[in-house]
């Protein structure tokens, strides 16, 4: 199911970027495109280089973020279905991506703190901000700070960290989601891009996260050792609907887009049990469906058939990233 950006961000984003001709903004995307791709080879480095990559990474990456944010939350939603979290910190913020969508989910938010080390961006976000319907939005507090030196903050009920890991350089990843899980009161999520590179970044965190004690949420259905093994890697695809200015900057035809993610989320509290986890989209054949799912019996084929009936009309109702039940 495709998601969309809240009318008010498109519109903002839109605004903020209108004082650009197409073709200046879309060679502005192409370049900053470049460089995120190659950001492993530029560790503890920003790829941020001017205020035209300011505005060229709100056009190009809010929505794909937004979409994976969204995803990954939404999965966190399903096992912690009562959980109201009153407060947000993100780190390494950006433009403020995360608080957006994850308002989108938890609108109960009263408090949002959001950590960026480009001033670029923090004007950005504050702008961009003024347009939001959510009080919390509009008074989220902005603080300015390199998050790989140290810092200090309360803890708070929901922590994120969205494509941070990569940029970060070997020595500083385990201490910084140590700290990360040290101002974690509920829920910790960790977000980064799927692929290899980004699923071993996110494995290694979900192997930490359960040494500190961290129970997992989401994706994982079990804490015992990750199941993937070879040049397989776990990710997931969230759909977002372009805006006439996305399909303008990634000169794309598509109406939509697919953000490619691997994710983890780990709370303090145990959640609702999930058996499976539907990895890859589910292969629909004549009369049956071929699901590959992750559980604690490690990773298996799954074949449903119309033979099975109620299963089978459940079974048409899943999608790659689903929660599955086998009866």
């Amino acid at each position: 199911m495709s998601v969309e950006l809240p009318e008010e961000l498109r519109y903002a984003i839109e605004l903020e970027t209108s004082h650009f001709s197409t073709k200046k903004l879309t060679k502005v995307v192409s370049d900053l495109s470049n460089r995120y791709r190659t950001i492993q080879t530029t560790k503890g480095k920003s790829f941020i280089k001017s205020k035209e990559d300011v505005y060229a990474y709100a056009a190009f990456r809010m929505p794909a973020t937004f979409a994976a944010v969204y995803a990954a939350l939404k999965q966190v939603q399903e096992v912690l279905a009562d959980w109201n979290p009153q407060s947000l910190l993100d780190v390494g913020a950006g433009p403020g991506t995360v608080m957006w969508a994850a308002t989108e989910i938890y609108p109960s938010f009263n408090s949002i703190t959001l950590l960026e080390r480009e001033e670029g961006m923090i004007g950005l976000g504050k702008r961009l901000a003024k347009y939001s319907l959510a009080r919390s939005i509009q008074q989220a507090k902005w603080v300015k700070k390199d998050i790989t030196d140290h810092w200090k903050t309360i803890p708070y009920d929901l922590v994120t960290a969205s494509y941070v890991l990569g940029e970060l350089s070997e020595q500083n990843k385990e201490s910084f989601i140590q700290k990360l899980w040290s101002v974690t009161k509920n829920v910790l999520v960790i977000i980064e891009p799927g692929t290899p590179v980004g699923f071993s970044l996110i494995r290694q965190a979900r192997k930490q996260l359960i040494d500190l004690g961290g129970l997992l949420v989401a994706p994982c259905t079990h804490s015992l050792p990750c199941p993937m093994i070879d040049d397989n890697w776990c990710h997931f695809a969230q759909r977002i609907s372009r805006s006439r200015l996305h399909r303008q900057v990634k000169a794309g035809e598509l109406s939509f887009e697919d953000e490619k993610f691997s994710f983890v989320a780990v709370s303090r509290e145990k959640g609702k049990v999930i058996e499976g986890r539907i990895l890859r989209h589910p292969q629909v054949r004549k009369g049956h469906i071929i699901f590959e799912i992750c559980s604690s019996d490690g990773i298996s084929s799954r074949v449903i058939t119309r033979k099975d009936k109620e299963l089978y009309r459940y079974a048409r109702s899943l999608n790659w990233g689903s929660p599955f039940r086998s009866s």
